[in-house]
């Protein structure tokens, strides 16, 4: 008897590790962007591009550090498919972010998250700069938290690029 339940425990956990090795990637949540421009850009409607949806403040040091990085990234690769939405934080004044905005000629789209719903439906994000990367299925393939090497990143992003949706 003892066999069985060492058995069963083993077969369990090696199962479970398992899934947690090779466990799907997740769904990017069905949410509505609220653009600067009063447009709604819906996750479902980004399928068949690769998106990064960048959650940040312009009172965030690393987040405006790493705004030209994500301005090149976005005009080198927008032709192949690739889009960025930044998202600005709950707390970031709306007047801030248009300024900036419109001061450095942002070329993606920019939303708010006046009540805080985008963060929440990214699981409850709270640190700025958080990034994910969602691929073509609507997957998120990766989250990136504060800096993050841009060479691995375009790695990924040209791989993913490369994928056919399914």
């Amino acid at each position: 008897m003892k066999k069985i339940v060492s058995l069963i425990l083993a077969v369990a956990v090696t199962g479970i590790i398992a899934w947690l090795i090779v466990k799907p990637a997740a769904q990017a949540p069905e949410v509505a962007f609220s653009t600067l421009t009063g447009q709604k850009v819906k996750t479902s409607e980004l399928k068949g591009k690769v998106v990064l949806v960048k959650f940040w403040a312009t009172s965030c040091v690393t987040c405006i550090a790493q705004m030209p990085q994500t301005i090149e990234t976005y005009n080198r690769y927008h032709d192949q498919g690739f889009e960025t939405i930044a998202v600005a934080m709950q707390y970031d004044p709306a007047n801030y972010v248009i300024n900036y905005t419109e001061t450095k000629k942002l070329p993606f789209t920019v939303a708010l998250d006046p009540i805080g719903e985008l963060a929440k439906a990214f699981g409850d994000v709270k640190l700025t700069p958080t990034a994910f990367l969602i691929d073509k299925n609507g997957k998120i393939i990766k989250r990136y938290l504060g800096d993050y090497d841009l060479a691995d990143f375009h790695n990924t992003l040209e791989k993913a690029l490369s994928v056919q949706p399914s």
